[in-house]
């Protein structure tokens, strides 16, 4: 087996970037190239302001300095980067459906499929072809028969390789993943694949499987954290209604060793690109089995979740008098968890088009996200014509602005900048009575009490 020379990577997104960034920044005798058509995407990974990269993970910058130009590099010469390569990533976005059969539910795997055709006309010589997308189970046998149905008579070996990263951390992830797992049947092309991660990943650490085991790792394993989420926001609810504090209730069954402390933190609800997305595609792929029962039981974490954002925006309307029109409400935060930019299916999207359809009039500051986002996050939901989105709600690059004369602040990303800010200064410039809806149990209930806000975290 002759070792990988040439990896290219499909994809320069919120995956793709930072793995072959440090896949580069880890086998510096393998030369990594990241294509992609957005010419604007690949000009922000190569701008020499390391600021203006288009994702942002703490530690990334000094990946992308050390290996760009040495053997990493960006480029939207598509073609050129797969007839170079020994081994091709596909990490391209696999949305859920918005249109035709499974509407709302199926991963769209159109962009897979034009990769799949573009790497078969291209290529001349044999290839190792790596799943880096998150894909309903059985993807693979589609990917092989595109590839060797419509290519050059080349051999096309392919591989499952599942990222579990976790956005604000990716970085840490990549260096120190808790397992890389790899699925596939060419015992050779699953070896190349080991030999690239061995660079800096101990072998134990290495899981081998079947195509279809690995494929379906991956949405089992964000369903089940997504799960533990929900689990825990269904106990805030019932915790309010009791008396009982989720905090404690939290910590009492996290010291339990078969449950552990992880993802119980009760909270607004998740966010993010994967767990709604793979769950979903989970609940179909189900569906289309006849799996009805199993169906049912994964939906039920997205029905949770959804319920939890829903309640959060019926709480801030029911305690300011149930009306929230023409009302200033600040929002701390849009990303969907801190340490990033990336805004997918965050809570405070769909929170703040609850509060529009009020007529509230949203301020809204997050320290990475551009207004530019935040619009467009809006418009996507197509709830209310972009004027209007415009009209009632105003992005700042200013915290006091966004706080100033609110007649109240919701905490909607666990930014710890928030917890630092003068509250007192904040209280002096905000409406009477100033109210506080802390989505993430971020900020001192004491200390806000004192200051005389009215207080409210979920699961308390």
């Amino acid at each position: 087996m002759k070792p990988i020379k040439k990896i290219t990577c499909i994809g320069a997104g919120y995956v793709g970037g930072p793995t072959m960034a440090v896949i580069a920044q880890k086998n510096p005798n393998i030369q990594v190239t990241v294509v992609d058509l957005n010419r604007a995407r690949i000009a922000a990974w190569n701008d020499h302001d390391l600021n203006n990269l288009p994702v942002y993970e703490p530690g990334l910058d000094a990946v992308v300095n050390e290996a760009r130009g040495r053997n990493l590099f960006f480029s939207t010469e598509v073609e050129k980067a797969i007839d170079e390569a020994d081994m091709i990533f596909i990490s391209v976005n696999t949305p859920t459906k918005t249109y035709g059969k499974g509407k709302g539910q199926a991963a769209d795997l159109k962009f897979i499929e034009l990769c799949a055709r573009q790497i078969a006309a291209v290529a001349k010589e044999d290839k190792i072809v790596v799943e880096k997308s998150t894909l309903p189970v059985r993807t693979a046998e589609a990917l092989k028969s595109i590839l060797d149905n419509t290519g050059n008579g080349v051999n096309f070996q392919i591989l499952s390789n599942p990222e579990f990263l976790a956005e604000g951390t990716a970085v840490t992830d990549l260096h120190n993943p808790d397992r890389v797992l790899i699925g596939g049947e060419d015992e050779q092309a699953i070896e190349a694949l080991v030999q690239v991660y061995e660079a800096w990943v101990p072998r134990e650490r290495i899981l081998t499987t079947n195509l279809w085991s690995s494929e379906l790792s991956k949405l089992v394993a964000n369903a089940f954290l997504a799960q533990r989420v929900s689990s825990i926001n269904a106990i805030s609810e019932l915790c309010e209604v009791t008396g009982a504090n989720v905090d404690e209730v939290a910590r009492a069954i996290g010291q339990d060793s078969r449950i552990g402390p992880k993802f119980l933190k009760a909270s607004v609800g998740f966010g993010g690109s994967c767990f709604q997305k793979d769950i979903l595609n989970l609940v179909y792929i189900a569906r289309t089995y006849n799996l009805h029962a199993v169906a049912d039981y994964w939906e039920q974490v997205i029905i949770m979740n959804d319920h939890q954002k829903t309640r959060f925006a019926e709480k801030i309307i029911q305690t300011m008098y149930n009306t929230v029109n023409g009302k200033h409400i600040a929002f701390l935060g849009w990303a969907f968890k801190k340490d990033t930019n990336d805004t997918r299916e965050s809570a405070a999207i769909y929170v703040a088009d609850h509060l529009l359809d009020e007529e509230a009039h949203v301020v809204v500051y997050d320290p990475k996200v551009s207004a530019e986002q935040i619009y467009k996050d809006l418009d996507y939901l197509g709830t209310r014509s972009p004027e209007d989105n415009r009209r009632l709600i105003k992005v700042v690059d200013n915290p006091y602005e966004a706080l100033d004369a609110a007649h109240a602040v919701a905490v909607l990303t666990e930014w710890d900048e928030f917890k630092g800010y003068d509250w007192a200064k904040i209280k002096e410039g905000m409406k009477r009575p100033s109210f506080v809806f802390d989505g993430r149990k971020l900020l001192d209930r004491k200390e806000l009490n004192r200051l005389g806000f009215a207080y409210y975290a979920i699961g308390e």
